[in-house]
């Protein structure tokens, strides 16, 4: 067994490895960019060395400089995560000539399954269902747009090197093909370096359900399945673990076809084989295909380890140090139910736009597993991916584990930056997705109720308010309040677009009025809770210097505004178009003088590997263009400057 392993990775994974690896009694070396610095991977490892700037490309990514710092702090053996480095096999032929240990697959089967065409060639030829499609080395347009003809529409375009639904494309019709290939290329080459694409069959009522396998080189297991199809724009949101609706004899099927891709390539360690199923009359043995295979630990590993009772990690780290497989199929069974939600730092109403901003509050409930790699105070930097945490929970039933996420949801906090956490609370009160009936589509055909935000109560505006005023813990001294004088003490705050005058009144210790509209409410602190007209409140309230958060089922984020200086914000330049979100300028489309109607496509933007089309907000001629291709921007940073067309 290893004495140290280094991990070469950061964030989440970085954290989940370090803990299992100093609950096996190892020593851990950290790496980290120079954004990363103070970063809670560094925090908890043993010894952290320093490998670049923030860009990954110069700090992440940079193999020789990883190998180096394992070198230089005695690490026998290299974990890789999951992303960076995870599946590069030239990166793990170099770990293993530098006489180091890398606790994963070898550089061959990482080869075999890293194009999506060669990989589903491979897996035909040793019996595993493949999806109807076009996998072939003829990357012309003209033949692409054959090859979908014949497969028949709608159909799906991939990246051959893609993942993380970079590089894809659905296309619904002929005429849309040859712009939808020419956006896919166009990511793909951006994200992997390769532009290369297969057209796939796209299926209509799709499941995403991947079997978890574990390989020791010469044999191989399957730890059960999990059903990822709660995704948007291809990307996963919840996933769940076992698949709901799943048979006996599918989940047979399944995790044999899953063992016998595994033992094709004498795959080592963990791996994921995706499938996608056509569930539109239920979930049948003929109508699942192999993917892709994913040949690295998956984001989505707890919930497996949940309803299983294995430790994932420690398997790979004893593996990797020569153990045989720690069990057989028969010794593994399921026991219950989990599901996992991806808490991410996104604007979710503007298209789930990847955000940024310094976490001013940040907690989780009991008893409940969340993963992370952030904690309060820290900063979602532009630099990598937004994710906050992994919120996990197991129950005994599905109906059980669904209602416990509803809870840990709910009992999780955050203030600071916009969050995808109303989004998952709405997904896991979701009918549909309670019921069982989940396809990749649920999401796109209900994202309007999913969205819905409700106006805060006038219960939650008061105490907004009396947090905004410095008496959330219910004393009075702070504003100057004096118990034998009813002061009353005006204050303007704001939820989103909706703003709100007060009046509030201290009427004793812990005790106020506060006026809304005409109308006033009763506000009394006692026994450590809020009490409104009579009613405790459900809401946990925090007030940070991002503003006053109320959290809870529906969570309100309020700001204070000051009322002699509130400005109207239809006093800003409609003309301006600006950047949703920080990233690259990766193309300017239209130049000074250009005529433009509303929807025109202006320029395209790069953030987190993923391109986003800017489009006209309005009729208008360009009159400036303020930006060129290469520029990096922060979110808000002006971009185009629109004047109305003369005539």
């Amino acid at each position: 067994m290893f004495s140290t392993i280094l991990i070469a990775n950061r964030g989440e994974i970085a954290c989940r490895v370090i803990r299992t690896a100093r609950a096996m009694g190892l020593r851990t070396v950290a790496v980290h960019s120079e954004a990363d610095a103070a970063a809670l991977h560094v925090e908890q490892a043993d010894e952290a060395v320093c490998i670049g700037p923030p860009a990954p490309a110069e700090s992440y990514l940079r193999g020789a400089a990883i190998i180096a710092a394992a070198q230089a702090t005695g690490a026998q053996a290299i974990h890789p995560g999951y992303g960076f480095l995870s599946e590069n096999p030239d990166f793990v032929d170099a770990v293993e000539a530098a006489g180091l240990v890398f606790i994963g697959p070898s550089a061959a089967a990482i080869r075999a399954m890293g194009l999506k065409d060669a990989a589903k060639k491979l897996m035909a030829e040793a019996g595993v269902p493949v999806v109807p499609g076009y996998h072939g080395d003829n990357q012309d347009p003209e033949h692409l747009a054959g090859a979908a003809d014949a497969i028949g529409w709608p159909v799906l375009i991939k990246a051959v090197a893609g993942g993380g639904g970079k590089g894809m494309r659905k296309v619904l019709r002929p005429g849309d093909f040859a712009a939808a290939l020419a956006a896919a290329r166009s990511e793909a080459r951006t994200a992997f370096g390769n532009d290369a694409v297969l057209i796939e069959k796209f299926v209509e009522t799709p499941r995403h359900i991947e079997v978890q396998v574990f390989g020791d080189g010469t044999d191989a297991v399957h730890l059960f399945e999990r059903d990822c199809s709660l995704q948007r724009r291809h990307q996963k949101v919840i996933e769940e673990a076992p698949a709901p609706g799943m048979t006996p004899a599918m989940r047979a099927a399944m995790g044999a076809a899953a063992v016998r891709a595994a033992r094709t390539i004498g795959y080592r360690g963990a791996g994921t084989v995706e499938f996608i199923v056509d569930a539109s009359d239920g979930l049948r043995e003929d109508r699942f295909w192999f993917m892709e295979m994913n040949t690295r630990l998956q984001v989505e590993h707890p919930v497996t380890e949940a309803i299983t009772g294995v430790d994932l990690v420690e398997w790979q780290i004893r593996v990797a140090a020569g153990e045989p497989l720690p069990v057989r199929q028969q010794d593994l069974a399921i026991t219950g139910h989990a599901f996992e939600a991806r808490l991410y730092a996104e604007d979710v109403p503007a298209g789930f736009l990847p955000a940024t901003g310094r976490l001013a509050h940040l907690a989780f409930p009991a008893g409940v597993r969340a993963d992370s790699g952030v904690r309060a105070g820290d900063a979602i930097s532009p630099w990598y991916d937004p994710m906050i945490a992994k919120i996990v929970v197991h129950g005994p039933t599905r109906a059980v584990a669904l209602s416990r996420l509803a809870q840990a949801l709910e009992a999780t906090e955050v203030a600071g930056t916009v969050t995808n956490l109303a989004f998952l609370g709405a997904l896991a009160r979701h009918g549909g997705f309670a019921a069982g009936d989940v396809d990749t589509g649920l999401i796109e055909r209900d994202l309007p109720a999913l969205l819905t935000d409700p106006a805060p109560e006038d219960a939650a505006v008061a105490l907004a308010a009396l947090a905004a005023a410095g008496l959330a813990d219910g004393g009075d001294a702070a504003t100057g309040f004096a118990l034998w004088t009813p002061l009353r003490h005006p204050l303007a705050i704001a939820c989103g677009e909706a703003e709100y005058m007060a009046g509030i009144a201290a009427l004793g210790r812990g005790r106020f009025a506060v006026t809304l509209d005409g109308r006033t409410l009763s506000c009394e602190r006692r026994a450590g809770a809020w009490h409104v007209d009579g009613r405790r409140v459900p809401w946990r309230l925090a007030a940070t210097p991002a503003g006053i958060s109320l959290f809870g089922a529906q969570t309100h984020h309020f700001r204070a505004l000051d009322p002699l200086d509130r400005v109207s914000a239809a006093g800003a330049d409609a003309d301006i178009v600006t950047a949703p979100m920080p990233g690259m300028v990766r193309s300017v489309h239209v130049a000074v003088g250009d005529m433009v109607t509303a929807g025109t496509p202006l320029a395209v933007l790069e953030a987190m590997k993923m391109e986003h089309a800017l489009a006209a907000p309005r009729d208008g001629t360009v009159a400036e263009v303020l930006v060129g291709a290469g520029t990096q921007v922060e979110a808000g940073a002006a971009l185009l400057r629109l004047e109305d067309i003369e005539g």
